[in-house]
């Protein structure tokens, strides 16, 4: 029995036959068009991108009645999409001006924008290619007469296999017959993924080559849970699969059951159990879970996903939607953290030998104080509405810090002077994620409101391991003992300043981290909205004291693997 593995997205077992899903072929020609014809291209690409947009209104208004409305918004951004005079300008910059017919002009400004998207470190961003690219081609199919790709009729229950699914395909999918999914790219962020969860579908992405290794009409099971595909099971292996079925939804039920109980260790030591979002449609999942605030609200969205810098007003619009459903829970909401890997369409970058360590976050945002004010003043505006927290991105002195906070004062000073109203005590922190951040931690401490923790550039920086790069990948590990000794120097600094750290790095969520981590005195985890319910079982299922001890012995180690094979030993 052959075992395939790729990364679990949803999570559910599901037994079934294999069904390759192709997307249709469109013949994109690479003919020149004569001068007179421009016009004629041009009103074709119109007229498709009409279509489309109709076509995308009815998937919208059918997702709000079947999944909810979070779900739709999904295609109102596909709407924006459509609408996005940035891609129109280029696609009709090369029909008038390079002479391409209308097909080809999107094909490659379908590839431009995407390949901006995909370039981004973060994996949300790098997801949002894909609604790009499903808008695009969808725009493409109305273009050559094809009708775009379903799974709505299909004949049998089936595992589907794709070299990937965009979320119109699956928000319009037969759900009575689509048992799981499998695709060849994407990531946990991808929209499909996240209404994979939303319907309860298990689901497996990014596992290169699936279709080629799954014969249609096979039988297989697809693990959400762990990402692993076995092929051709015998009876023994799916009986004992029904049977982890079975546990897992008993499990599920267990975690609902905690919905209503709070993050506390079984000797009364309470801490903060909060959600990491991307944009303001994911609080849904953070109130569906209890979520008690927004540990990090990533603001890139608002600049990536548009074609110039978003406007005060766009800012608040989305900071306030977001304060105003978190209904005075705290929201942490991180300053513009652009640069490095993520670029934008509309800014030139400079060229930089080691981007990560140049021009980016903090010191774009203070070297442009105008665009940094435009976002700053929509804060304040938002923190009316609620519990607004601000924090500031890859801070390495105090001179940056002091620098952004006499910024927020002008600010500050510009809305008094308009008699618009916010909160005048709103608290600002930083972001710890470089070693300055951490061997300044106890200076930092006695002027930041609160730090929080970004485990993945500060494992990357610490150890000096881009986390990006797959022939060191082994190397980098939030477990090393530099690492966690320098978590523990960050939190004890904001302590003994009266001062509250948070962490919201993956680690925050990582199982076997929890209780070390609550040991070290952490006070606030930010995780992924379906993390929730899991660390809060843990949090709640062990004893401070015995935390303490665990975090303790586990600080003596010397090693990354003596850490994680002592914790292995220790956890629940």
């Amino acid at each position: 029995m052959e075992i395939l593995k790729g990364i679990g997205a949803s999570s559910g077992i599901a037994l079934g036959p294999v069904y390759i899903y192709e997307k249709p072929e469109i013949y994109i020609g690479t003919e020149v068009i004569a001068p007179g014809e421009t016009e004629r291209e041009t009103e074709k690409y119109l007229g498709a991108v009409e279509k489309s947009k109709q076509q995308i209104s009815i998937i919208a208004k059918a997702t709000e009645q079947n999944m909810g409305v979070e779900s739709a918004k999904i295609f109102h951004a596909h709407l924006d999409i459509a609408e996005d005079p940035a891609i129109e300008e280029s696609v009709l910059d090369k029909i008038r001006t390079e002479h391409k017919n209308a097909m080809q002009a999107l094909w490659e400004t379908k590839e431009e924008f995407c390949a901006l998207l995909q370039d981004a470190e973060d994996e949300y961003f790098r997801d949002r290619a894909f609604d790009v690219a499903d808008v695009c081609e969808r725009i493409l199919c109305n273009l050559a007469g094809v009708v775009p790709a379903t799974l709505q009729h299909l004949p049998d229950a089936v595992i589907v296999v794709a070299e990937d699914l965009t979320p119109s395909v699956t928000a319009t999918m037969d759900r009575e017959k689509v048992l799981a999914f499998v695709t060849e790219i994407g990531g946990k962020t991808a929209h499909s993924a996240i209404m994979a969860r939303t319907l309860e579908i298990p689901a497996i992405v990014g596992l290169g080559g699936a279709r080629e290794k799954l014969a249609s009409g096979g039988m297989i099971i697809a693990d959400g849970n762990t990402g692993q595909i076995r092929l051709n099971p015998d009876p023994d292996t799916i009986a004992a699969y029904e049977k982890q079925k079975e546990v897992l939804l008993q499990e599920k039920a267990v975690l609902r059951e905690l919905l209503d109980k709070d993050p506390v260790t079984q000797d009364g030591k309470r801490v903060e159990l909060c959600a990491n979002i991307g944009s303001p449609k994911d609080v849904e999942a953070v109130l569906a879970n209890n979520g008690e605030g927004i540990g990090l609200f990533r603001t890139e969205f608002l600049y990536m996903d548009s074609s110039r810098f978003p406007t005060e007003e766009e800012q608040f619009d989305a900071y306030k939607r977001v304060v105003q459903d978190m209904a005075g829970r705290p929201v942490i909401i991180r300053t513009l953290d652009i640069g490095g890997d993520k670029t934008l369409p509309y800014f030139t970058f400079p060229s930089e030998l080691n981007p990560f360590l140049g021009y980016r976050a903090i010191r774009m945002c203070l070297d442009m104080p105008e665009i940094f004010k435009t976002q700053l003043r929509a804060l304040l505006r938002a923190s009316a509405y609620g519990k607004l927290l601000i924090m500031l991105p890859m801070i390495i002195s105090l001179e940056e810090f002091r620098a952004a906070k006499v910024i927020l004062e002008e600010c500050k000073g510009e809305l008094s002077a308009q008699d618009i109203t916010f909160d005048e005590e709103i608290a600002i922190g930083i972001m710890v994620e470089t070693p300055a951040a951490v061997l300044m931690a106890d200076e930092f401490a006695k002027e930041v409101d609160f730090f929080s923790i970004g485990t993945n550039d500060l494992t990357q920086y610490t150890l000096a391991v881009d986390r990006g790069n797959e022939t060191i990948s082994s190397l980098f590990s939030s477990y090393h003992p530099a690492v966690l000794r320098a978590i523990k120097m960050v939190i004890d600094a904001a302590h003994r300043e009266g001062k509250f750290v948070g962490m919201c790095g993956e680690f925050a969520g990582d199982e076997q981290a929890v209780p070390l981590l609550l040991g070290m005195g952490l006070d606030e985890f930010s995780v992924s909205a379906s993390s929730l319910l899991r660390v809060k079982k843990i949090i709640r299922n062990w004893d401070y004291t015995r935390a303490v001890d665990l975090a303790e012995a586990a600080l003596r180690l010397k090693t990354a693997a003596e850490v994680e094979t002592f914790l292995g030993q220790q956890t629940d």
